[in-house]
């Protein structure tokens, strides 16, 4: 029975955004809110804190790490299957994490299996808009990362409330039924009628007489096609940016695991501290919008670069206030001018990576990036726990340990693009230099070859008007 297809920029494509952007607020918005269970899950397994903090760096890297696995099944099987898909394993591993019983147990059921889930149903959503948007994609882009925000907000004060009432393993009990409403996302998402002509499909190769060396042929071919390594060794813009984000990101997750944790640790009660991550939420509902918003006009196209590296300094610059004082009103302060900057590092990040990579090999240098990013979000958060182990729970340590890393982060990037662009610009004078001297011999041989031919054409005139 053929299937009816949607029309792009029709009724139905408001209906497709309104569920991205659900769904990205139950992905993304989720990691934010697990600093909440940190001292729970610790005195729960009687664990340290490097070692409960493998649970969100688990989490939050395999949400990152499975965009190349995410790319081949949406190819495969279309974007609705891929969210719901996404949807049934992060329920999963919420509910079976409610009944483990050793950390080991929790890192692989809520940390790699809703991780992975949650991965499918995000990046899933974000594909689909492309394929429904075209003239009004940076709107709707937009328009989708406000999910995100109010998943930063609701989320910690679910949370907080589930809690008390429920303990942990009743709360990520509920979060596995809450993380069903990904696949009544997915199910939205109705197959769309587009202009570009479908791939073709070559047949079969022949048999090749030596399998194993078509079987690492076949592997290489997949692995250049998502994860462009070519790139990464040819393309110095590239190279400067996935170094200087993964160091970045060393620093960056930091204040979403251990600022609850650092509030509750200097005596703030802790449903106001809870409530700092969702002023942070909050705060990125109109923040994060403008920023992309802003971003996406033309005359910010060639310094899109350094407007990142801006934002990453002044996060790093903001976590050394907050390490300066515990006090509830300079915590306020602090969530309000981190948004500013947060919301400048999420409406760049991929931005950036468009304007330095070419769009045909997009899809693939975003995989190799995701994939060297979520190794930088693996180890930051079990770093500094195992920094505040040998600190006797120091926490203003970790604020100074990711202003480190935000700093240097913003200082490479910007340092490095600049070379970049001088030594840029000779290039380009000798290219335009050779280009216009190019042009110009071809224009006095394409004059001498005129005069030729007319310096023919007469003499054949005259030829046949003599005899």
């Amino acid at each position: 029975m053929p299937r009816v297809l949607e029309r792009a920029e029709g009724c139905w494509a408001w209906v497709v955004l309104l569920a991205s952007l659900v769904t990205q607020g139950l992905t993304l918005g989720f990691p934010t809110c697990t600093g909440i269970f940190f001292t729970e899950l610790q005195h729960e397994f009687q664990a340290s804190n490097s070692e409960t903090s493998w649970f969100p760096s688990i989490l939050t890297a395999m949400l990152h790490a499975g965009g190349p696995l995410c790319s081949i099944l949406v190819g495969r099987f279309g974007c609705r299957v891929t969210v719901m898909l996404g949807g049934a394993l992060a329920s999963l591993g919420m509910v079976t994490s409610s009944f483990c019983r050793t950390l080991s147990q929790l890192y692989l059921t809520a940390g790699f299996i809703t991780g992975l889930g949650m991965c499918f149903s995000f990046q899933s959503s974000i594909t689909v808009l492309g394929f429904y948007f075209s003239r009004h994609r940076a709107l709707a882009n937009a328009l989708a990362s406000v999910g995100v925000s109010l998943g930063i907000t609701l989320w910690p004060l679910l949370s907080r409330y589930l809690l008390e009432d429920l303990g942990w393993r009743g709360t990520f009990l509920v979060f596995g039924g809450v993380f069903l409403h990904c696949c009544v996302c997915g199910a939205v998402l109705r197959p769309v009628a587009t202009s570009t002509a479908p791939e073709t499909t070559e047949g079969p190769p022949p048999p090749s007489k030596t399998p194993a060396t078509g079987c690492l042929a076949a592997c290489g071919r997949a692995i250049q096609r998502h994860l462009a390594f070519d790139i990464l060794r040819h393309n110095a813009g590239y190279r400067v940016y996935t170094l200087g984000v993964m160091w970045m990101i060393l620093g960056f997750p930091l204040p979403h695991v251990f600022l609850v944790p650092y509030a509750m640790w200097h005596g703030v009660d802790e449903h106001r501290a809870a409530l700092l991550i969702s002023i942070i939420g909050f705060s990125n509902i109109f923040l994060r919008p403008m920023a992309g918003l802003v971003a996406g006009r033309r005359d910010f196209a060639g310094h899109r670069k350094y407007l990142f590296s801006l934002a990453a300094l002044l996060n790093g610059l903001t976590n050394l206030v907050c390490a300066a004082s515990a006090d509830f009103r300079v915590l306020v302060g602090y969530c309000l001018v981190y948004s500013v900057s947060m919301s400048g590092i999420g409406a760049l990040l991929f931005q950036v990576l468009m304007d330095i990579v070419p769009m045909d090999r997009f899809s693939s240098a975003l995989g190799l990036f995701t994939v060297l990013e979520s190794i930088s979000i693996l180890i930051s958060p079990p770093l500094a726990g195992l920094l505040l182990d040998t600190t006797d729970n120091n926490f203003s340590y970790v604020f100074y340990m990711s202003s480190f890393f935000l700093i240097s982060a913003a200082l490479f990037m910007g340092g490095s693009f600049c070379a970049l662009q001088k030594k840029e610009r000779p290039d380009k004078q000798a290219k335009a230099e050779g280009a216009i001297t190019e042009a110009a011999s071809e224009q006095g041989l394409m004059a001498e070859d005129s005069c030729d031919s007319k310096k023919q054409l007469y003499t054949e005139v005259m030829y046949v008007t003599s005899v």
